[in-house]
């Protein structure tokens, strides 16, 4: 027999290729998709009756929730009532693999005193790093550029494609939170000039970053960079529609890292073709994926990353580690390590 020691748990997962050490297989958890990485399918595996989903369709998490004592969610299908009321009344854990929770009914789950983690914190390096990225293409015009090479439309004069400067700018931040917070980090190295936000209130965090609290309105008409870093409610749903964009600089650049939602997209690409706005970086949209054909991927001042926030190897593996952890907590009955 081969023995893998998981340090970790402290337990042997491992010996031979069927046998796991029944920690406590009264225990089932599913997880609601097949391409997590396998670290958090290993902790979950080496303590409970752990059972993968493998298509990631709303009917086949019907099909398999039935009895569940917990459940690994990943953003793909959305955890409804339907997938609750099918879980069962033993069902005392949700571990979401996100930050947001735009797609789970949290207020059902509290309804019914059912745990709910997410994983916020491990996930702040990475977003932030594609919010810098999409700044810097959307306002030196990537995209753009890209198109005249492939074109052979490529012009050398002193007047032509040219951007927008960080330096010396005013960077609006909507939502200040750990993923704001770590994006005016980033940007300082740039000779930003001033760095506004807005939100509920103002912010302890907001004073240590030097950055000044305003309305949203005040943010919109004095920023030359409007980031949007804040969860998707029903207060934040489609703020950005074609009022908040009239009310931009016309030289502004527009990066949304949050949610699709938070955008009203036939405002911005109204925006967008009529030179409302300087340019936008988008890391989410409606829907997604988006189609070749939308409106969004013709734009030239356009510029489209397809949800990467998170897409590293180390912060997915982290996200993931920290969920199955999450539950392993709840159903040994400790605190949870990220409670919602």
């Amino acid at each position: 027999m081969s023995y893998t020691f998981v340090g970790l748990l402290g337990v042997f997962p491992d010996v031979g290729k069927h046998f796991r050490l029944p920690l406590n297989q009264a225990k089932k958890v599913l997880i609601s998709t097949n391409d997590v990485p396998m670290i958090a399918i290993e902790l979950l595996e080496a303590r409970y009756n752990t059972v993968v989903n493998d298509i990631n369709t709303k009917e086949s998490l019907l099909a398999k929730v039935a009895g569940v004592n917990a459940l690994f969610c990943s953003a793909k299908v959305k955890l409804d009532i339907d997938i609750i009321n099918a879980a069962g009344a033993q069902l005392e854990m949700v571990g979401a693999m996100s930050a947001g929770l735009d797609n789970i009914d949290v207020e059902e789950l509290k309804r019914r005193n059912i745990k709910i983690s997410n994983t916020p914190g491990v996930l702040n390096a990475a977003v932030a790093d594609i919010a810098v990225l999409l700044t810097l293409a959307a306002a030196r015009r990537l995209r753009e550029g890209r198109i005249h090479i492939e074109n052979n439309t490529w012009t050398s004069n002193h007047k032509w494609m040219l951007g927008r400067d960080l330096k010396g700018s005013t960077v609006g931040i909507v939502g200040l939170g750990e993923i704001g917070q770590a994006i005016v980090k980033r940007l300082k190295g740039f000779e930003v000039s001033q760095f506004v936000y807005c939100g509920h209130r103002e912010k302890l965090e907001g004073k240590e970053l030097g950055a000044e609290f305003l309305t949203f309105d005040e943010l919109l008409s004095q920023s030359d960079f409007v980031i949007a870093s804040c969860p998707l409610t029903p207060e934040t749903k489609e703020m950005f529609n074609e009022t908040a964009f009239k009310k931009m600089k016309r030289t502004s650049v527009f990066v949304n890292i949050g949610r699709g939602g938070l955008v009203d997209q036939t405002g911005l690409i109204k925006a967008l073709r009529e030179d409302t706005i300087f340019a936008a970086g988008l890391d989410v949209m409606v829907p997604e994926p988006l189609s070749s054909d939308h409106e969004l991927v013709k734009l030239p001042n356009c510029f489209l990353s397809p949800h990467l926030g998170t897409a590293t190897y180390q912060t997915r593996s982290d996200m993931a580690k920290l969920t199955a952890q999450n539950i392993i907590a709840a159903l040994s009955g400790e605190k949870l390590i990220t409670p919602v």
